[in-house]
C-alpha cells in the first residue's frame, strides 16, 4: 500500500513537496515546536482516502496535547525520511523497514504503534500470490515467472519477497515495481504479471472493497509477521515534550484511531500501545542481512 517514485533522483528533487491538511485549536501554543505539531504520514495507500482517516487522529491528538496538530501527506518513504531530517516533522507514522532508516538517517525516535481490542501490538505479513490456474505451486517455481512488488524500499512490497526468493535461492525472477500495493494486486487481477506481493493489510483491504475475490488466486509464500508501523518523534526535540506526545499518544482512544487501524487491518481497533526499537529488531536484522542502504528505501 505504498506509493513509490521510481527514479531515486526524481523522488529527492521533490522529497519536500508536502500535501498538507491541517486541524485547528484553540489550545495555547506555548509549549509546542513552532507553535505546532507537524505529523508526517507517507502514502501506503490511496491519499485521498488516507486523509479522512487520519485528521480523525490528528484532532484527537491535538486535543490531548494542546497543540495544533498538522496532518502533512508526504510523496513516499524517502520524502518523510528527509523531511524529518531537515526538522520539516516533529512526528511521523513511517513503514517497518522506512523506521529503519528514519532512525539511521532522521534520528527518528518510536512511541507507539497499533494494538487490537486486547491491546497486544499487531502486525501483518507479506505474501506472493498467483492465479489458480498458474504453473507456480510454491516460490521456487517463480524463476523465468514476472513478479509484481509493490514499490522500493517497503518491507512487505518488495524488501521481504526479495527476502524470500533468496532464502529459497530463486533466481531469474523479472521483478516489476507496479507503484504501491494496490497497485501490485491489480497487476495480478488484471493478469499483466505471473504472480505479485500481497501482504495480508492489503489483502483485507480489497476483499472488504469487492477488488479481489481471493478464490480465485493462491498464496504461494508468506513472511514471518512484521510488527505493525510505528508512530515516531524527532529525537533532537526536547525530551519533556517528546514524553508529553508519547502520554497523549498513548491516550487517545480506540474510537480515535479505528479509522487508520482499518487500512491496517486492526480489527478490532485498541488503545495505541507503547513500542521501542526492540519491537523492530527483525527490520535491522533484514536490512542487515539484504545489504540495504538508503537509498534503497
Amino acid at each position: 500500500m505504498r506509493v513509490p517514485r521510481t527514479v531515486l533522483g526524481v523522488v529527492l528533487a521533490a522529497t519536500l513537496a508536502l500535501t498538507a491538511c491541517g486541524t485547528t485549536t484553540s489550545a495555547a501554543n506555548g509549549d509546542c515546536p513552532n507553535g505546532k505539531v507537524r505529523f508526517g504520514v507517507e502514502p501506503y495507500e490511496d491519499p485521498e482516502k488516507l486523509k479522512p482517516a487520519y485528521e480523525v487522529l490528528a484532532r484527537a491528538l491535538t486535543s490531548k496535547l494542546g497543540c495544533e496538530v498538522e496532518l502533512q501527506v508526504v510523496d513516499d518513504y524517502a520524502a518523510e525520511v528527509l523531511a524529518m531530517r531537515n526538522g520539516k516533522l516533529e512526528i511521523a507514522q513511517f513503514g517497518p523497514l522506512g523506521y529503519v532508516f528514519a532512525s539511521q538517517k532522521a534520528g527518528a525516535e518510536p512511541l507507539v504503534s497499533f494494538a487490537d481490542g486486547s491491546g497486544k501490538l499487531t502486525s501483518y505479513t507479506a505474501g506472493i500470490w498467483v492465479a489458480n490456474d498458474s504453473p507456480v505451486r510454491r516460490i521456487e517455481d517463480l524463476a523465468g515467472k514476472s513478479l509484481a512488488l509493490s514499490s522500493v524500499g517497503s518491507a512487505s512490497g518488495d524488501a521481504l519477497p526479495r527476502y524470500g526468493l533468496k532464502k529459497h535461492n530463486v533466481s531469474d525472477v523479472k521483478l516489476d515495481y507496479a507503484g504501491g500495493h494496490p497497485e501490485a494486486l491489480l497487476s495480478l487481477v488484471n493478469g499483466k504479471v505471473d504472480a505479485a506481493e500481497i501482504n495480508s493489510q492489503q489483502l483485507a483491504t480489497a476483499k472488504a472493497a469487492g477488488t479481489f475475490d481471493e478464490s480465485r488466486f493462491r498464496q504461494v509464500w508468506k513472511s514471518e509477521p512484521i510488527p505493525n508501523d510505528p508512530i515516531t518523534v524527532r529525537g533532537d526535540l526536547d525530551p519533556a515534550f517528546k514524553d508529553k506526545v508519547r502520554k497523549a499518544l498513548l491516550g487517545l482512544g480506540s474510537q480515535d484511531v479505528e479509522k487508520v487501524g482499518a487500512f491496517l487491518d486492526v480489527t478490532p481497533p485498541g488503545p495505541l500501545v507503547e513500542v521501542n526499537n526492540d519491537t523492530y529488531k527483525v527490520l535491522f536484522d533484514l536490512a542487515t542481512t539484504l545489504g540495504l542502504k538508503e537509498e534503497d528505501v
